[in-house]
């Protein structure tokens, strides 16, 4: 079945995109081909005046571009895929230019058929591409829909003619936030900035479109690009304006990725580049940009884990055979930060909520937190009044359990104490059904221990959100040794419900995430400890990708927490306990009241109003800097090597059942290196022969924690990958 339909309606040709079996377009080559030819039938034909390109999706042009096509353009050219690639490119520059040229005398510039591009909704990545390359942009006025370049996000750029003709339309500095920070507008917005033309009621959307494009003049069909004396805004980058614009954007751009986001640095040379040089050879080297980063292993595995990794999971790739398990009324037990975040996020999905604490006091409280959450929506105009007191109104707040009736899923999300949970399990099954889901919100209590206070065991199940609720995507679904399907497939489908990503796990200490977050804080502190400057450490995790470094991380969490979670595991564990040294580091913090950022002292310093002023001389005083400071590569090593081989050893202990999982989860869990796709894209990436010699070597140096697990080593040995082993693909063959 075709992609793109083709009507003629009063002298113009009407090109549809509706992509069957989906519910929003998105572009692959079968499709760019349809395109072409519509367009070659509409320039042919004497009767058509002018051209509207919409799509057929309700509120919505185009998702973007379908990334898997990118691959197959790879392997297509078999042992040159740099040149499928950048051919593959070229086609679409030609598309996209044809439309954008229309027909036109390319001497006298005239002659062109009018075409428009109506957009009944959101319109993203090659969307948006094909929408600048017509002459006019009307956009429906739809205030959930996004237009924009996102593709930065995914470690690419937009490579189909996106990049050259936003900078040629809003110069450098105009186009920087929405081509190297994948910023998005609903349609009002991108009006104002000049990102689409005209903005109209959805009804008028195609009147207006077709009575432009009957009216329009040659004029109105040639680009700036095209026009002769054209200059770019903002000035090129010979121009003194436009030269200091490049020098900003430099330095804007590394300072930014620190190096390790080749996307960016493409971006900005190709933007440099053609800046230089006429249209079409600035598009040919945006081709040959895109090309350099297809071929470099980091946009790989960051579009198989940003986009097809967790657009899986997102979907339920690993969600049991169970009927709809939705929830339509849930019980929150605890107000504080954690559950009025759950509260939130449940009420804005439009979850009926009920939420208990134990004076109504504090109730209240947590029910506010979503009123004043949705107060600084309405001042951004990210929401309205309306939609504030819609949430506010499925918001109960209450001491009394039998509130609880009714519920079909309940979230525990009281103190990280087994005893006062335990407490709260009970009075919460003396008031639910016997069908009702019991979930437990917790960072680091095994799961099977706590099921202990529920008479249903199968039916309870961890769910372990990160803080804040609401700005965080990863939600941590835990599977007790009793934990039954039906449990999961409740925990999924209301995580999709609130649209944040899933990742299930096996019960174990810390589960998978905090298993792997913790060694990173604790290498932090230990090489504080041995001597290594403080700032060596944070420089060096946020010039491997790390968003915090484990110092920052520590007083963002809170020193007196890291040491109550160090106490809970060395009595749990006890002669195995392997981290004396950084708990010395930690008492002696705590016994200073350098509990972090929270007390206004941690690591780092802090103003009156919460600012870090710097790495604390306190603790330099303490812990002084030794003459000799080892290099960069080992700090990181050590830091990157703390986190992976727990990931691994969680993996190799059943507590991760799919390697995907381990990566999303650990981008979205803890902003592990999001340029590597995740710990296992990482392995993968350096080889595990390379991963077995860095652990050696500071296996020899720092201790048996860098101790090569058996699975890696396995996988060095016979020359394999972890995703050879453990991708989809290698289950689906299995």
């Amino acid at each position: 079945m075709a992609d793109f339909h083709y009507t003629t309606e009063d002298g113009v040709a009407v090109i549809t995109w509706d992509q069957p079996g989906k519910s929003m377009n998105v572009l692959t080559f079968e499709a760019l081909r349809e395109l072409d030819a519509h367009i070659d039938t509409a320039l042919a034909d004497d009767a058509v005046k002018g051209i509207v390109i919409t799509s057929g999706k309700q509120g919505s042009f185009a998702g973007g571009m379908d990334l898997n096509v990118l691959a197959q353009l790879k392997g297509s050219a078999g042992d040159d895929p740099a040149r499928g690639i950048f051919e593959g490119l070229m086609q679409m520059h030609g598309v996209l230019r044809k439309i954008e040229r229309a027909g036109m005398d390319p001497k006298t510039l005239k002659g062109a058929k009018p075409t428009a591009c109506a957009l009944p909704g959101t319109t993203m990545g090659i969307g948006f591409e094909i929408a600048l390359s017509c002459h006019r942009i009307f956009a429906a006025e739809a205030p959930k829909a996004k237009i924009g370049l996102p593709e930065i996000l995914v470690g690419l750029f937009p490579g189909a003619g996106g990049t050259t003709r936003l900078v040629r339309k809003l110069g450098a500095m105009g186009a920087s936030p929405y081509l190297l920070e994948g910023k998005t507008l609903e349609p009002k917005k991108a009006k104002g900035a000049g990102l689409v033309d005209e903005v109209t009621d959805t009804d008028e959307l195609m009147q207006k479109a077709k009575a432009w494009v009957l009216s329009a003049s040659d004029a109105d069909c040639v680009k700036p690009w095209d026009q002769k004396g054209y200059k770019m805004p903002g000035g090129a980058p010979y121009h003194p304006a436009g030269f200091m614009t490049y020098v900003g954007a430099s330095a804007m751009v590394n300072g930014r990725t620190k190096g390790v986001y080749p996307a960016a640095k493409a971006l900005l040379s190709a933007v440099y580049e053609g800046a230089l040089v006429p249209f079409d050879t600035a598009l040919k080297i945006e081709a040959r940009w895109f090309t350099h980063v297809m071929m470099n292993p980091v946009a790989e595995a960051m579009i198989r884990s940003l986009f097809i990794n967790k657009g899986a999971l997102e979907k339920g790739a690993n969600r049991p055979d169970q009927p709809d398990q939705r929830v339509k009324k849930l019980g929150v037990l605890g107000a504080g930060m954690m559950g009025a975040g759950i509260t939130l996020v449940s009420a804005q999905a439009g979850i009926e909520v009920v939420l208990i604490d134990q004076s109504q006091e504090a109730a209240d409280k947590g029910k506010a937190h979503t009123a004043g959450f949705m107060d600084k929506g309405i001042q951004r105009k990210k929401t309205t009044p309306e939609q504030k007191e819609a949430a506010l109104d499925r918001i109960t707040a209450t001491t009394d359990y039998a509130a609880l009736e009714g519920c079909d899923l309940v979230i525990e999300a009281v103190f990280e104490d087994p005893k006062i949970k335990a407490e709260v399990t009970k009075q919460a099954e003396a008031a639910i059904g016997p069908d009702c889901i019991f979930a437990t919100n917790t960072s680091t209590l095994p799961i099977t221990d706590l099921a202990k206070a529920s008479e249903r065991p199968e039916q309870f199940i961890g769910i372990h959100f990160f803080s804040p609720v609401e700005k965080m995507n990863l939600v941590e679904i835990i599977k007790g040794k009793a934990t039954g399907d039906r449990a999961v497939a409740k925990a999924l489908d209301f995580v999709r419900q609130i649209r944040k990503t899933p990742i299930v796990v096996n019960d174990a200490r810390f589960f998978y995430a905090n298993r792997c977050i913790i060694p990173y804080i604790n290498e932090g502190i230990r090489m504080v400890a041995e001597g290594v400057e403080p700032a060596l450490v944070e420089n060096a995790a946020k010039l491997v990708g790390m968003p915090l470094g484990p110092l920052q991380l520590v007083d963002e969490t809170s020193i007196d927490l890291g040491a109550k979670i160090a106490r809970a595991t060395k009595a749990a564990i006890g002669s195995d306990y392997p981290d004396e040294a950084v708990d010395a580091v930690l008492f002696w913090m705590e016994g200073e009241g350098r509990l972090g950022r929270k007390a206004n002292a941690g690591f780092y310093d802090y103003d009156d109003k919460g600012k870090r002023t710097g790495l604390s001389g306190t603790v330099r005083a303490q812990y002084p800097a030794k003459a000799d400071q080892p290099e960069v590569t080992e700090v990181q090593h050590r830091l990157l090597m703390a986190q992976v081989l727990e990931a691994v050893r969680a993996l190799e202990d059943g507590v991760l059942m799919d390697i995907r999982e381990g990566d999303v989860g650990a981008i979205l869990g803890w902003g592990f290196a999001p340029w590597s796709g995740g710990p296992f894209s990482w392995l993968d990436m350096i080889g595990a022969a390379r991963a077995v010699d860095i652990c050696e070597g500071l296996e020899a140096d720092h201790g048996t924690r860098f101790r090569a697990p058996d699975l890696l080593r396995d996988i060095a040995a016979r020359d394999d990958s972890f995703y050879a082993r453990f991708g989809p693909q290698a289950k689906a063959a299995a």
